[in-house]
């Protein structure tokens, strides 16, 4: 149980940052503060410090303007400093990450009393590799590039490469990829970046000077790691422990929480391209005895490589039998929408694919455990100090082997799934292929996705957790948890809280509904109705965000409006969203009008407090766009299990998503404004009603 002694620090650390900074306390800070604190105090340990029992888990929505980073920081720093565990911060959004590093973190180290060291976790390929970089200024690249996933395109790049070897020299860069003055091209940045099977690790000349490894150094020693959902999800995948610190000594938080599912599906999906991989497999032939040649005198890595260029043969051939079945479902695929994929019904792929799919897995698990093999004979020459085999040659080898490993592992994990798609009624996959553009030609993608993170997320990451925090300020949906712990995995004996945000919403801001509003599934009556209706609802205010639920119709409707409105328009495409914004501000700043026209990344993460926006327009409810194939494997699946997918599925993730987008209004309690939606089903449908009844409890005025 918590201490007094834990107690007394949390309150004390509380009262004094609230006293350093001036501020009053805020009621659901106080019941956040509490509710983690009563969790993470609660969880029993054995005399090694490992977890007993469950309860482990806190789950917390937090209004706006909560404090929410605050809260999680002031309490669970004391209980994991007592607990002596670490702390892994996880958020969804490079903005939030530097925000809590850069600025909420030395604010409560500041003014807290606490004392707590804290630092940044970022993935491998976000640092440059030294030996690459090397290479590549000595002329002196992989010779056997051809041989990756994609051909890297020649360019002339000595000068940025020049330029980073002498800001690493005079210490003007780390060797960040964040921290470098301009945005580096991602085709510039692979050749000088590396990933786990690559990287020589201690073995590299370089790792005294290595951005990776002076930035683990720092993991060792801090309380707190700042990281993101993504390098999070990657080191459970490793097993935990690979990159951040071992769960079972880690207490996590995950804010931005409720994109954490989909972050999971995201990353344990699986996807191989086919003519890809049969160009790759290909362009081994013939090399074999060259690729070995410098290894003459190492019996172990000529030992592993014998029989190797076969086992390439073989997995191509199998390689081969698909794309003519494949093209067979070109008919059936839909040319209509933006992406052109077919989705296998219940995620069960044909027999004639899936026979294939049994023979790629089996051929594409030799192929993965020889390469382990060979892989693991590089390794030991790098270890050897007297290898009869020059060093350089079997960095190359090594750096090349392990990404041949990677992906053959990758292609063996998306045949497995395709070999054994019975439909399984308890965790469901989603399995479709899609066409890609390569060039003049076409080629196939095909991937595999759970539909739920939750199986995943138990196993690999509340389970062996110590304890763990998930907060955001949208995690219910139509006023229960039941939706995000479905997707999440959450476990049931987890501690649930809904804590208020501090902001007057009756008081400083409206919610409107016109009675000129359409019903938007009435397409080009609601399109026309929104040009009928924009110039009179965007005359009154300086800054505005206009929400549109398809970019299409957003297109439709600024080419509609009057030329005297469409000079003070901003819309999404028209340069980066970091621009976009920066504009709409200088405008503002001016004293000109600016309006925002956004889609759905401008919904969540946009922050324009005060006169930057002064009215939210919501074209329509914004239910998902039925072409997703995991929304769609999800749908099904729930219709398979007897209930109703609309309901069950489309609604909930709608009515979060509303209150996301109406949360751009108020961002600080001096805001105020209105909110308008030009939706008419909120008021004439009976879940439109349940969505309303779900957003934040802004002053109403209905058919106005």
């Amino acid at each position: 149980m918590l201490t007094n002694e834990s107690k007394q620090t949390i309150q004390q650390g509380y009262s004094t940052y609230l006293k350093a900074k001036g501020h009053q306390p805020r009621y659901g800070q106080k019941l956040m503060i509490a509710a983690i604190a009563r969790t993470l105090g609660s969880v029993r340990m054995d005399s090694d410090g490992e977890r007993l029992g469950e309860g482990h888990v806190c789950v917390v929505e937090a209004g706006t303007g909560t404090g929410k980073t605050v809260a999680y920081l002031l309490s669970a720093i004391p209980v994991a400093r007592m607990l002596d565990k670490r702390i892994v911060i996880a958020t969804a959004t490079v903005a939030l990450q530097e925000q809590i590093m850069f600025k909420d973190l030395p604010d409560v180290a500041r003014h807290s009393g606490l004392s707590f060291d804290y630092t940044l976790a970022k993935g491998r390929g976000r640092y440059l590799c030294l030996s690459k970089l090397d290479k590549l200024l000595a002329g002196e690249e992989d010779p056997y590039i051809p041989l990756y996933e994609e051909p890297v395109t020649a360019t002339d790049d000595g000068a940025l490469y020049t330029q980073m070897i002498d800001k690493l020299s005079s210490q003007q860069w780390d060797g960040d990829k964040d921290n470098w003055d301009s945005e580096i091209p991602q085709e510039q940045w692979a050749r000088v970046t590396t990933d786990h099977r690559q990287c020589t690790g201690r073995q590299c000349a370089h790792v005294r000077n290595c951005a990776f490894f002076k930035a683990r150094e720092s993991l060792d020693d801090a309380h707190v790691v700042v990281a993101n959902h993504d390098l999070v999800l990657a080191d459970l995948a490793l097993g935990g422990g690979a990159i951040l610190p071992k769960p079972s000594e880690t207490i996590y938080i995950f804010d931005e929480a409720h994109h954490l599912p989909d972050k999971a599906l995201s990353h344990f999906a699986s996807h191989t391209r086919v003519m890809a991989t049969n160009r790759w497999l290909g362009q081994t032939e013939g090399q074999w005895a060259n690729f070995i040649e410098p290894f003459a005198a190492a019996l172990g890595v000529v030992t592993r490589a014998q029989g190797m260029e076969k086992l390439f043969k073989d997995a191509r051939r199998c390689i081969d039998l698909l794309p003519p079945r494949l093209r067979e479902y070109i008919p059936l695929m839909d040319e209509t929408q933006p992406v052109v994929r077919y989705r296998f019904e219940m995620g069960e792929v044909p027999a004639d694919i899936g026979e294939i799919a049994a023979e790629a897995e089996q051929r594409f698990g030799e192929l993965t455990k020889a390469l382990e093999r060979l892989t693991d004979e590089f390794s030991k020459l790098l270890e050897d100090e007297h290898s009869p085999v020059d060093k350089s040659a079997t960095e190359t080898a090594f750096g090349l082997s392990g990404t041949w490993w990677t992906r053959a592992e990758k292609a063996q994990e998306l045949f497995h799934s395709f070999a054994h798609s019975e439909a399984n009624p308890k965790w469901p996959v989603a399995r479709w292929m899609t066409l890609v553009s390569a060039g003049e030609s076409v080629d196939f993608e095909l991937v595999s996705s759970p539909v739920l993170a939750s199986h995943t997320l138990r196993q690999h990451l509340w389970e062996p957790a110590f304890a763990a925090v998930a907060t955001s300020a949208t995690l219910t949906a139509l006023g229960s948890f039941d939706r995000f712990s479905l997707r999440a995995g959450i476990p049931s004996d987890a501690q649930f809280e809904v804590v208020p945000s501090p902001f007057d919403y009756a008081g400083r801001s409206e919610l409107h509904i016109p009675a000129a509003a359409v019903e938007a599934q009435k397409v080009d009556e609601h399109t026309e109705s929104l040009v009928a209706q924009l110039p009179a609802l965007l005359k009154a205010q300086k800054g505005a965000l206009v929400l549109f639920a398809s970019r299409r119709q957003m297109q439709q409707v600024h080419e509609a409006l009057p030329l005297s409105l469409q000079k003070s328009i901003l819309m999404q495409g028209a340069s980066s969203k970091q621009l976009l914004l920066t504009q709409h501000k200088k405008a503002i700043d001016e004293g000109k009008t600016s309006i925002l026209f956004g889609l759905a990344s401008f919904a969540e993460g946009v922050d324009l407090p005060k006169q930057y926006c002064e009215h939210v327009i919501i074209a329509k409810i914004p239910f998902a766009v039925p072409d997703d194939p995991v929304e769609a494997a999800m749908a099904e699946w729930i219709g398979e299990q007897g209930g109703n997918a609309f309901m069950q599925m489309s609604v909930p993730d709608a009515a979060v998503k509303l209150v996301q987008a109406c949360g751009r209004l108020l961002r600080t309690e001096q805001d105020e404004g209105t909110i308008t939606i030009l939706d008419k089903r909120l008021l004439t449908k009976r879940y439109g009603q349940a969505i309303l009844s779900t957003l934040p409890p802004f002053k109403q005025v209905l058919n106005c």
